[in-house]
């Protein structure tokens, strides 16, 4: 089914577009809640959260790009179940690697004090990656958005780890010096 098919199901209040949404993105949105909690069963609570949220949004509102939209639910959903279930204790994951390898370029504390450049800081991350060759972006988001493993990126794209794992660094690399450039590191 087409997604403004979906869409237009969410707006009619139909049941149907949750068993849509799950038949045309479930594999999508349970991919990315598992490469954040690497737990089936919270992962397919979060998959559960998002259709659960996906609901309460539509309508009003009308997402551009349903994939998207969902995808964005899923991950902060997945994130803050992760969060509240204190992984970093537990340990596993791609989510505490991946943090730690962007950590090299960006500061992760969010105090009150540090909202605006946080703010500018997304902006200035957001510019970055719109100038980047595509694949160098799609590698960077795999990673980084996603969460995906080294060896899950490498599968992707046909590459090998090592060159997935050279591409992430000179990406870092540079987005290291742009922060810099810009004032923001």
């Amino acid at each position: 089914m087409e997604d403004a098919q979906i869409l237009e199901l969410y707006f009619a209040r139909s049941e149907q577009a949750i068993v849509e949404t799950d038949t045309k993105y479930g594999g999508y949105c349970y991919s990315i809640a598992y490469n954040i909690l690497v737990n089936a069963e919270d992962a397919e609570e979060s998959v559960s959260d998002t259709y659960l949220a996906a609901w309460r949004a539509m309508p009003p509102r009308r997402p551009a790009i349903l994939a998207t939209f969902l995808g964005k639910i899923t991950r902060h959903l997945s994130i803050d179940r992760w969060r509240s279930r204190s992984a970093y204790k537990r340990g596993g994951g791609e989510m505490p690697l991946a943090l730690e390898e962007l950590g090299e370029c960006v500061a992760g504390g969010e105090s009150p004090e540090q909202a605006v450049q946080r703010k500018a800081l997304a902006a200035a991350v957001n510019r970055f990656l719109a100038a980047l060759p595509e694949t160098e972006r799609s590698v960077f988001l795999c990673r980084y958005w996603y969460f995906d493993s080294l060896a899950d990126t490498a599968e992707h794209f046909g590459f090998t780890e090592s060159k997935v794992k050279s591409i992430l660094h000179r990406t870092r690399k540079k987005l290291r010096a742009q922060l810099e450039k810009e004032g923001l590191l």
